[in-house]
């Protein structure tokens, strides 16, 4: 199956694995002010297919920025990384919360790349995670990778 129609089971499959949070900068879609889209990890134009394992739940900001990328540069030694694969890498490998939990900080070269690239800690989703944190609602609590 290499067509871009997802069926609305896998959507919805997507959507539950990731307990409506994005996949790479974990905000919440329930307090996203645009709805959130099932994105290829591995682009269609790079033989990526429309299956569940290589689909992840993305809000538009980092849908947007990651578009059809696989690699990026690593800001701090300036090699070409992979991005953060949601299916093949866990979350806590490459990422960890500053001490207030409102920015998102690399920890290997995979890590710096996906945040430099998608902009992970771009104002809007910096401020709505100040937020959240002083009510409670972040960071979410649950599985980083199923």
């Amino acid at each position: 199956m290499t067509n871009r129609r997802i069926p609305r089971r896998v959507r919805l499959l997507v959507r539950e694995r990731a307990h409506g949070c994005c996949e790479y900068c974990l905000s919440q879609e329930a307090y996203a002010t645009q709805g959130f889209s099932v994105e290829h990890i591995v682009p269609l134009h790079s033989e990526g297919k429309t299956i569940a394992s290589n689909l992840a739940l993305a809000c538009q900001g980092c849908n947007n920025f990651k578009y059809d990328k696989t690699s990026a540069t690593d800001p701090a030694s300036h090699q070409v990384a992979s991005l953060f694969h949601p299916r093949r890498d866990t979350w806590h490998t490459h990422f960890i919360w500053n001490e207030d939990c409102t920015l998102i900080v690399g920890l290997t070269s995979t890590g710096r790349a996906t945040i430099a690239t998608l902009q992970l800690n771009r104002e809007g989703v910096v401020n709505l995670r100040r937020v959240l944190v002083s009510t409670g609602k972040h960071p979410p609590h649950f599985p980083l990778q199923q």
